[in-house]
């Protein structure tokens, strides 16, 4: 009899694991689902059609069905795994990655700014403007307050949203250097539309501007060790980094890109997201050194360090760039790895004080840097933020 009584508790707790693992299974579906359907809203950007996925196919950095960087680059680092990262994402808890206080800011008139002036101004993070020889630049621009498509996941830091579309004067040139969304925010694109008179980017990220309605005329897709001729005075060159690309789960389909802007008296290398490589010494060769670069200096992390440069390695890319002067970018608004908010510039002005004594560009947002003042002195500023 107890027998019978075991073998029907043996069939109750199967029929119970049985109801488990349905609902799992159910739970999953529902969740894959609702992924796929919120995918489909206007931010996530569309992949290139086939007319255009035949031009990129011609490309020599396109291989096996992506984009590939000129070496091989890990996303994780030999030693890490992909679940030790996603578990710190998720679960860990790291120290200091928020200031409590306000980052510092001014508030610079951009639209009265005399076309004649030739500047900079920061806008935290990776975004800037470039106004040189009469020309207007704008570089990955994020003024949503947000750097992920999941809204209020990634929020900008107090303080740093203080520019908004509607502060800007007419673009000449919109600078991408790569789709990722803490540089091609899809809410700051759309309401700068109608000041962009030009837009730059990679193979393939074009897609998504067409895909938001831009006029394709106004669209310029480029390659590695391209140009585009602003005028006779001043050519944009593009460049190769060492960094991924991609939004949803689909990586390498759009092309990552550095910039070098050149005029006869002035050269600014712009280097967008990239890991330590050889070619910040082979563009140092090529262009004859800069008089500026512009380097990411954040959001690095010894498990990727292929793709985001520690603050040490941005101070050797820029020795062998032969820069004059540095300016460290990619920190100051976004908490996209464990470190400290300000260790990037804390770590990287103090290995220069030992080693390089190379002139930092440090502004506070909004600050204007004059290009033709190579002696323009800048505050420590994070040291003055309380935390």
């Amino acid at each position: 009899m107890w027998l019978d009584y075991e073998a029907n508790d043996l069939l109750e707790n199967m029929k119970i694991i049985k109801r488990m693992i349905l609902s799992l299974i159910c739970l999953l579906l529902l969740l894959i689902g609702a992924t796929l359907i919120y995918m489909q809203q206007q931010k996530f950007g569309k992949a290139p059609n086939r007319e255009y996925l035949d031009l990129i196919k011609k490309s020599p950095n396109y291989k096996d069905g992506k984009f590939q960087n000129r070496h091989f680059t890990p996303m994780i680092t030999e030693g890490y795994s992909f679940l030790s990262v996603t578990y710190d994402f998720i679960v860990t808890k790291f120290p200091r990655t928020k200031p409590t206080a306000a980052i510092p800011s001014i508030k610079t008139d951009l639209k009265n700014l005399a076309r004649t002036e030739n500047v900079l101004i920061w806008f935290g993070h990776s975004s800037y403007f470039l106004q040189l020889n009469g020309k207007r630049f704008l570089i990955d621009p994020i003024f949503s307050g947000n750097a992920s498509p999941v809204p209020n996941s990634t929020k900008a830091f107090p303080g740093t949203d203080v520019y908004a579309a509607a502060d800007f004067p007419e673009i000449d040139y919109l600078l991408i250097t790569h789709d990722h969304y803490d540089h091609l925010d899809y809410e700051t694109i759309l309401q700068l539309a109608p000041k962009i008179r030009h837009v730059v980017c990679g193979l393939g990220v074009g897609a998504h501007f067409r895909h938001w309605k831009f006029d394709s005329t106004k669209i310029v897709e480029k390659d590695w060790d391209e140009k585009v001729v602003i005028d006779d005075q001043m050519t944009l060159h593009t460049a190769t980094a060492r960094h991924f690309s991609g939004r949803g789960f689909t990586r390498n389909n759009t092309l990552w890109l550095s910039f070098i802007l050149q005029t006869p008296s002035f050269k600014i290398y712009l280097g967008g997201d990239s890991g330590y490589d050889t070619h910040f010494k082979e563009l140092g060769q090529k262009f004859g050194g800069f008089d500026l670069a512009i380097l990411e200096n954040g959001q690095y992390n010894e498990a990727w360090h292929e793709i985001h440069m520690l603050p040490e390695e941005v101070l050797t890319a820029a020795q062998e760039l032969n820069a004059k002067r540095l300016f460290p970018v990619h920190s100051g608004k976004f908490a996209l790895a464990f470190h400290p908010w300000d260790e990037p510039l804390i770590r990287l002005s103090k290995h220069n004080r030992d080693k390089y004594q190379l002139p930092l560009v440090t502004p506070i947002i909004g600050e204007i840097v004059y290009l033709d003042k190579p002696n323009q002195v800048f505050k420590e500023w994070w040291k003055d933020v309380e935390f």
